[in-house]
């Protein structure tokens, strides 16, 4: 919802907390993320948004559940993981 502050742990520290390490965990503030999913997507809800505005992170999170968590991404991991998608890296069939 727009105006609420929601934030989320980068994925790349977010095995840090596991380990009792949380000093190494910092929170990204997304209440400015501008959040969009594919236009392609069907209207069956069962889609991720993402947010790509911010400086260095890509947010991503599930449209059912918008005030819930979101995954954070470099702008290079994000990259990668839609390069790999589209080259079918991570087809299951």
């Amino acid at each position: 919802m727009e105006g609420e502050s929601f934030y989320a742990i980068p994925r790349s520290d977010a095995h840090a907390g596991r380990r009792g390490c949380g000093e190494d965990m910092h929170a990204v503030d997304l209440v400015n993320a501008q959040w969009r999913k594919a236009t392609a997507s069907a209207d069956t809800g069962q889609c991720v948004e993402v947010a790509t505005n911010l400086p260095g992170v890509v947010a991503v999170r599930d449209s059912k559940n918008p005030q819930g968590p979101a995954l954070v991404f470099t702008p290079a991991e994000w990259r990668a993981f839609v390069s790999g998608v589209r080259g079918g890296e991570f087809d299951i069939t």
